[in-house]
This record gives C-alpha cells, structure tokens and sequence, in this order.
C-alpha cells in the first residue's frame, strides 16, 4: 500500500484524500490550523460555478462543467444543502451587448447550459434588475462548503487527519519518498501532494520545487444587504466581466439562508491570510512587493487597482457598483461582511494565471494554483492530481 502525504485541509486536500483512500493508498493529511477549511474554503462565495467564462479545453472549462454536476451528487448523497438556482450575466448598456453574446457562444463551447433572454424574460427572474439583454445559466448554483468539507472528513475514517500540524521542512526520504517536519515528529511518506492554498509557492520550495507562480494574496470584500432590502435579489446577478480587466466585477448572491451577499472587490492584502486591512505582516507584504510580477501586474492595471483601493474604503461607491445591476439598492441597504483572500497565481512578467495551475517532481504533485471554481471543480481535480500521484513515483 502506498503512503500518500497531503499538505493543506481545505476542500481540494480533502477532496485529494478521498480519491487517494478509494484507489486504496494510505493517506495523511496534515493541515496547519486547528479546524478544517479555515481560509480560501471556509471564506467561499458558495457558488457552485457552471463553467461559463474558462476558455474551452482549459481545465478550468473542462472540470467547472464536469464539477458542477460531480459537487452537487456529492451534496446531495451527504445530506449537505444545495440549491441548482441559476443565474444571470446582465449587461446594463448597449456597448456590453457584444461580450455577453461572445459569452453564450464560450457557454456553447463549453457544454454549459445557458441562453439569451431578453430584459422582460431577465425581469421575470429578478424584477429589480436594469439591463439591456441577459444570459440566462440554469446549472449555477448555491452550496454549502464547509459541510462538504465536514462531509469529506467523515468519509476519510480510514485516513489519518491531523490538524494544527504545519509542514515546517520537506526533504527526501532516506529510502525514497519524502518527509516532512512538523514540529513534533517526522511523517514520512512514499509521495507528497501539496494542495496549502495561500501557502502553496512556499511548501514547494520547501520540497526543493522552484515554482514557475508566486502566490500573491487578493482580498475579496463583501457586504449583506439588510434583512428588509434582501426581497431585491431572487438569486444571483453577475455582470457582463470586461475581458480586459484581471476579476469578475462585483455581483449578487442569494445564499441559502435567504440573505443576500454583494461582491466581492479585489484589493491587495497585506498578509498571505490577511482578511482586515488591520492583518499586517511586514515579512509578507516585503515578500510581494518585492517579487516584479506585481509591479508589472500594477502597470497593466493602473485604474483598477486604484478603484478596487477606493471602493474597498467607500461604501458608496460599492453601493454604486451594485445599482449598475439593481438600481433600487443604496449605500444604506449595505452591512459589512466576511472577507476571504484569493490566492492567486501570478508570473514573474506580471501574467495572472488563469487556469489551475499543477506541477510535479519526483513523489510530488504540487496544486499551484487552485482559485474559484477549484471548490466546485474539487473531486475532478482530485481525480487528475491522484493521477499525477501514479506517475510521479
């Protein structure tokens, strides 16, 4: 039996185990913190995402679409909540026409199930919503992800799972394989699967991996809108995305308890898990300002990057973000909300990495890249990174 080491609880290392133990390898997982899906998934939007925007034949349009369906079995076979509500892509003015129809042909070509409907259709769905057309989605849903993760964990009876264990040094086994330090005691292991999120650059090079990405760390804000002004929003509205800008824009989204999340922006965190611009770490924030890539990034971006800034600090310019969907909502019927951190790949010429992002090394498989959809997309990648696992060794 193969003994198969997994850095990172989140919901793609915990998705990574179950796959492993089903094709009959003995697995460890071994996560930092004292509770499972404590950052990127325990901050999740909760979308199960269709597939929509991912360029065809990558993998993020390939798995989203065979994720979207393998997610919601899963929820549905452990008894945790989802809802298959679709969703709107809205475009508010004549000038957004043409990319929203670029964006049902990229649906076509991705299998995903979407049309074109006109503003009174769009009306029917979301009364309150301004557009001029709308793409209609069907297989968009909403989920909840950390009661996967808990489902996963009850799935892994067989495995060994240890928590507030960090991987503190990898280095080759003295028989091959790999072990890792923790602090406390050594595991060793036959292969490594590296799938830490926010911290995965860093775990590479700790096994000796120079990675091609740096992970640089985005804050993504939300707000609720209040309880009385939550009847403005009947599911999710997403506006139609500028292929010219890095992120999504700002959207709505009913969740399953009936609130209404709006966002998120994308600014810069000033820590690798820094949810407040109060989470400060100097060694951090000098280890991203220092790698070129984000200057190049910032030149791409010189606006952007001062709007996101500005609408992070501004709720009314939020606010105005969101009227260009639902004119009806104001900076009144908005209340701070949670934050989560993307961990986001970046290369050194200043590209964003837009598609996962996975690379190997003798009995190792490292998850460089894992942003939105990788929570929807998680028992496929699981599926391609045991794979790895198989021929790495």
């Amino acid at each position: 039996m193969r003994h198969v080491a997994v850095v990172g609880g989140g919901i793609l290392g915990l998705a990574v185990a179950r796959e492993l133990t089903a094709r009959g390898d003995h697995v460890t997982v071994i996560e930092k913190e004292d509770h499972w899906a404590g950052h990127q998934t325990g901050h999740n939007s909760n979308v199960v995402h269709a597939g929509l925007y991912y360029a065809p034949g990558s993998f993020k349009a390939r798995m989203s679409v065979a994720g979207n369906r393998s997610i919601v079995d899963f929820a549905r076979a452990h008894d945790v909540r989802v809802e298959v509500c679709g969703k709107l892509v809205v475009a508010t003015e004549e000038a957004e026409l043409p990319r929203l129809h670029a964006l049902a042909e990229r649906a076509e070509a991705n299998g995903v199930p979407a049309k074109l409907i006109s503003p009174a259709e769009a009306h029917a769905y979301e009364p309150e919503v301004a557009c001029v057309g709308a793409l209609r989605v069907e297989s968009t849903g909403i989920i909840d992800f950390p009661a996967i993760c808990a489902a996963l964990v009850r799935s892994l009876s067989s495995a060994d799972l240890r928590l507030s264990t960090p991987a503190l040094g990898i280095r080759p086994g003295s028989h091959g394989g790999v072990e890792i330090a923790t602090g406390t005691d050594i595991v060793r292991a036959d292969a490594l699967v590296n799938c830490a999120g926010l911290h995965s650059d860093r775990v590479a090079r700790l096994a000796g991996v120079t990675p091609r990405a740096r992970i640089v760390p985005f804050r993504g804000e939300y707000f609720t809108l209040r309880p009385e002004s939550a009847h403005l929003v009947r599911g999710l509205i997403y506006p139609v995305p500028d292929p010219s800008l890095p992120f999504l824009g700002v959207h709505l989204t009913r969740m399953l308890d009936g609130s209404v999340h709006a966002g998120p922006n994308a600014v810069l965190a000033l820590r690798r898990e820094g949810y407040r611009w109060r989470d400060v770490s100097l060694a951090d924030f000098a280890e991203t300002l220092r790698f070129p890539g984000l200057w190049r990034l910032a030149r791409h971006y010189p606006r952007t990057a001062v709007d996101e800034v500005l609408r992070s600090l501004s709720r009314r310019r939020f606010a105005r973000s969101l009227a260009r969907l639902v004119p009806a909502v104001g900076r009144e019927d908005l209340v701070r909300a949670h934050a989560g951190v993307r961990a986001q790949a970046l290369l050194p010429d200043g590209t964003l990495v837009q598609d996962f992002l996975i690379e190997t090394a003798p009995n190792q498989v490292h998850v460089l890249n894992a942003p939105s959809p990788a929570a929807t997309c998680c028992l496929e990648i699981a599926k391609y990174v045991a794979d790895q696992v198989s021929t790495t060794g």
